[in-house]
């Protein structure tokens, strides 16, 4: 499982979100850290542990879908997941329960729940996502997973597409309705928490809620 976390300017959380990942207990993960040209210390953080990622890189990028695009390209898994900068896992066995889901079920994408937690205090829970089995008329009332809760295939990211770099917050929206109104993917709930994400994000900040909204609206 190939996990891509993107970074521009974090040199508080990034620390703990790596050893979120190297405190896994499946075995096969390899983690991506695409950095967009850091100047605030990010770089020194991750500079130890860049012998434990399975890949690095930091040079500047045309913003956070360009990033997550050259993590995908560079993956080797079977499977690829997100972890953003700010994340962290829910408990230590959260990605070996992602690889028996996809083991047992043969899904080609799996997705679970996911919760806001406040940005200096993680045990302080402030927003709950819980998802259910997928039905597609739920698209019409704006349902759609948490995206770091989405797993795929890298057959997926090769056979239908990347993320789409005209969209500056919410391609993420935009790929996951490709997905899940695209019949030949395959989906699994898998009903339990994996992600813990410090409310701040780009897309979490009132003040950019606007122009989400009006991205997905045109998506």
């Amino acid at each position: 499982i190939s996990i891509i976390t993107i970074v521009y300017n974090n040199v508080n959380y990034i620390e703990s979100c790596i050893q979120s990942v190297l405190s896994q207990t499946y075995p096969f993960i390899e983690h991506i850290v695409i950095d967009g040209g850091s100047n605030d210390g990010t770089q020194k953080v991750i500079e130890p542990y860049i012998p434990k990622l399975g890949y690095f890189k930091s040079e500047k990028d045309k913003g956070l879908y360009n990033a997550l695009n050259k993590g995908i390209k560079v993956a080797t898994g079977d499977v690829i997941g997100i972890l953003h900068s700010d994340d962290l896992f829910y408990q230590s066995d959260s990605v070996k329960k992602i690889a028996q889901a996809f083991t047992e079920t043969q899904a080609d994408l799996v997705y679970a729940n996911g919760m806001y937690v406040a940005k200096e205090n993680i045990r302080n829970i402030k927003r709950v996502y819980i998802s259910k089995p997928f039905k597609k008329r739920y698209l019409n009332f704006g349902w759609i997973p948490l995206h770091t809760t989405i797993y795929a295939k890298k057959s997926v990211f090769e056979e239908y597409g990347l993320y789409d770099q005209d969209y500056d917050i919410a391609s993420d929206y935009d790929i996951s309705l490709r997905w899940f109104t695209n019949p030949k993917i395959t989906t699994y709930f898998l009903n339990t928490w994996v992600v813990k994400m410090r409310l701040g994000g780009k897309s979490t900040t009132a003040k950019l809620q606007q122009k989400k909204s009006a991205e997905d609206l045109r998506i």
